[in-house]
């Protein structure tokens, strides 16, 4: 199985037939995030074969410039929002490692595939393109995932990324969970998880190449 493959596969389906012609509509009348160009580039940044880890998000960021098809990454240059400030204090505390650019594309050129359960979402209205079928697509590719791959590590920050623990461990794949790293929730957990170098130590266990965590020089 490739991304290719799968997505192809769902794209043959009734459901996601539908969400193309919704999109359609939302893209000539609104303003979406992400640019069309960028909506799948979780997909075309990690290759399938590739995947180790895997951290799901909810859906894009709803402000201009921000969202890039990265669940929590941010252009180059974009100021960071308080969730990917809260993820770099507590990679700093727990690798040393200072991250300023908020683009995550080393990490998913790493095998980090970087997942929102809703791939779009209209300017200023978080939520705005959920229940529209974005979720049975990504909830189809996690599932593809967890059936085929061995040994992934799941991030799991936050409940909403919780609900794919089961579907993680039922196919024998290594669960981290916390809450979600935003300021509402940051200081109940997330900080001092140590979600980083503890997913390096079980890739290293598996003999994988463990994730240089740094978003510059890589």
């Amino acid at each position: 199985m490739n991304f290719n493959k799968l997505i192809q596969q769902e794209k043959n389906k009734e459901y996601f037939q539908n969400l193309v012609t919704f999109l359609a509509k939302e893209y000539e009348n609104k303003i979406i995030y992400p640019p069309k160009s960028d909506v799948m580039n979780a997909f075309k940044l990690t290759h399938f074969q590739q995947v180790k880890v895997v951290i799901i998000g909810q859906d894009p960021y709803h402000q201009p410039n921000q969202a890039m098809g990265l669940s929590f990454s941010v252009k180059q240059g974009v100021q960071l929002p308080k969730s990917i400030i809260n993820i770099f204090t507590e990679l700093e505390d727990d690798l040393g490692i200072h991250n300023t650019s908020g683009d995550l594309t080393p990490w998913a050129k790493q095998g980090v595939f970087l997942l929102n359960t809703t791939l779009t979402v209209e300017q200023g209205k978080p939520m705005s393109h959920a229940n529209q079928g974005w979720e049975q697509f990504t909830t189809t590719v996690i599932h593809e995932l967890c059936q085929q791959k061995q040994d992934l590590v799941f991030l799991l920050w936050g409940k909403h990324a919780q609900q794919f623990e089961p579907v993680a461990k039922q196919y024998g794949h290594y669960v981290l969970k916390s809450v979600h790293p935003s300021p509402l929730s940051a200081y109940r957990g997330f900080f001092g998880s140590k979600p980083f170098s503890t997913c390096n130590k079980y890739l290293i266990s598996k003999n994988k190449q463990p994730i240089d965590w740094r978003t510059y020089n890589v």
